[in-house]
């Protein structure tokens, strides 16, 4: 059974620091590019980073660019989100997910591989 668990959420004030974990079981993703996407209470399921776990070559929304560093570890089939400078719109559960290629992980509303989600509260 393949298997995306993240961690690493919790509450925070402004301005600190979180770092997100998203490990993978059942299979590697060595060939995928993996994700996370965040979806706030009342809004739309956003895109936060993902990155190309061959490759390394990294992918950022414009809200966090600056802020946040997506990374990964083959070798442990995990992926991390370090999170800086938090502010309170970054509020959010937080998912990891995985496709194929970074093209479509942007247009799919399915993801081949999606993970619960660690909740990330940021107050004032």
């Amino acid at each position: 059974q393949v298997q995306l668990v993240e961690s690493g959420g919790g509450l925070v004030q402004a301005g600190d620091y979180l770092t997100l974990s998203c490990v993978a079981s059942g299979r590697s993703f060595t060939g995928y590019t993996m994700g996370w996407f965040r979806q706030a209470p009342g809004k739309e399921r956003e895109f936060v980073a993902a990155i190309a776990m061959s490759s390394g070559t990294e992918y950022y929304a414009d809200s966090v660019k600056g802020r946040f560093t997506i990374s990964r570890d083959n070798a442990k089939n995990a992926m991390y989100l370090q999170m800086d400078n938090l502010k309170i719109m970054d509020t959010a559960v937080y998912h990891c997910a995985a496709d194929p290629t970074i093209a479509t992980m942007r247009v799919l509303a399915t993801h081949s591989y999606w993970g619960q989600g660690t909740m990330v509260t940021v107050s004032s």
